[in-house]
């Protein structure tokens, strides 16, 4: 049987010093207490933000992601010995279709023209795991964190799909927003 609650032990022993951080990020100006822009303050509906009236600024995102995939795996992902073939290359190149497919995908997105999107990833053997970084740019109305964000992600169930036929176990997480830039409001972590 499946044991669900088993996971490697470099992530059990950095969960148990880290259960009691929180990070909490707001690209508002008032600490967090704004307003969701997707709901319908009349009618609580979901509702797609209006940006006709915003100016076209440069703007640019950049996500981070892990996944485990334990040292055999990292082994046959750096010697491209994965029986479905180049791990990293075909992860990029979802990411990258994925980027371009986020209005699809999630709701209330604006279709975005992007300019850019790069997809670095590197294999870490000592802590077994693939390190996922995706950059988005565009020169648009509106942010490009989603597309980030969702590249890192398909990247990242990417590297699982052609890889789980040799680990069963592997885990994806630390899937996050490091850097934005362009819009109201810059961050970087």
């Amino acid at each position: 049987a499946h044991q669900w609650h088993r996971q490697p032990h470099h992530y059990q022993r950095q969960q148990q010093q880290q259960q009691h951080q929180v990070r909490q990020y707001s690209t508002g100006t008032d600490g967090g207490n704004q307003s969701l822009s997707h709901i319908n303050h009349s009618t609580g509906e979901p509702q797609m933000v209006d940006i006709g009236g915003k100016r076209l600024t440069a703007r640019q995102a950049t996500a981070v992601g892990r996944v485990w995939v334990g040292g055999r795996v990292c082994d046959l992902i750096a010697a491209n010995a994965i029986e479905k073939g180049q791990v990293l290359s075909v992860a990029k190149i979802a990411g990258i279709m994925a980027a371009k497919s986020t209005a699809q995908l999630i709701p209330l997105c604006h279709q975005i023209n992007l300019n850019n999107v790069s997809i670095d990833t590197v294999v870490d053997r000592e802590a077994e795991e693939v390190l996922i970084t995706a950059t988005a740019k565009t020169t648009w109305a509106t942010g490009v964190e989603m597309e980030a964000l969702v590249a890192v992600s398909t990247a990242a169930l990417t590297v699982y799909d052609m890889c789980k036929a040799v680990n069963s176990g592997i885990v994806i997480r630390e899937i996050r927003l490091v850097a934005k830039s362009g819009g109201k409001s810059d961050m970087k972590l």
